[in-house]
């Protein structure tokens, strides 16, 4: 097993330095899944839930993407990354459910997996809070990284049906 990135030789959390690398394309896509039930997520689809924050896929993507660009200020050893692009996306999955998928690109030294993963979470987390006054019931489950391309080494993560 190779050594932690974040921790120094006296075992202390460290930043990465990453100033010799060489600025490459880099993309990272993550997913979760936000379980609703049937019936909440009928009413999603179906435009019918009043919020005085917006309609409810709408506010989830945009906070996504704002959550993505912030990452650097909520993981505290993460690298600020201006990205080049950033998309979120909120899909029905099954008859309950919705799949939130988050894609980031940047062209830098440092990958960006914590920002597709930070704003498919942070997506995931806006749908339950305008989603709560009607059922907490609700869970977010499955976060993963999907694919992540561009670095030292690539990933794409099998799919499962």
């Amino acid at each position: 097993m190779e050594n932690f990135t974040h921790v120094n030789a006296a075992n202390q959390p460290t930043m990465v330095d990453v100033g010799a690398k060489v600025p490459t394309r880099r993309l990272a896509r993550a997913r979760c899944r936000v379980v609703l039930g049937t019936e909440l997520l009928a009413r999603v689809q179906a435009g019918e839930l009043p919020s005085h924050k917006g309609p409810v896929i709408h506010t989830a993507i945009l906070a996504g993407i704002l959550g993505a660009k912030r990452t650097a200020d909520l993981i505290p050893l993460c690298h600020p990354l201006g990205l080049d692009d950033c998309r979120v996306s909120i899909e029905p999955d099954g008859a309950d459910a919705l799949r939130v998928e988050c894609t980031a690109v940047v062209t830098g030294r440092t990958g960006v997996e914590m920002e597709a993963l930070t704003g498919a979470t942070v997506a995931a987390l806006t749908l339950y809070d305008m989603c709560k006054a009607f059922s907490h019931d609700i869970t977010i489950e499955q976060v993963q990284l999907v694919e992540k391309t561009g670095g030292k080494r690539d990933f794409l993560r099998p799919e499962t049906t």
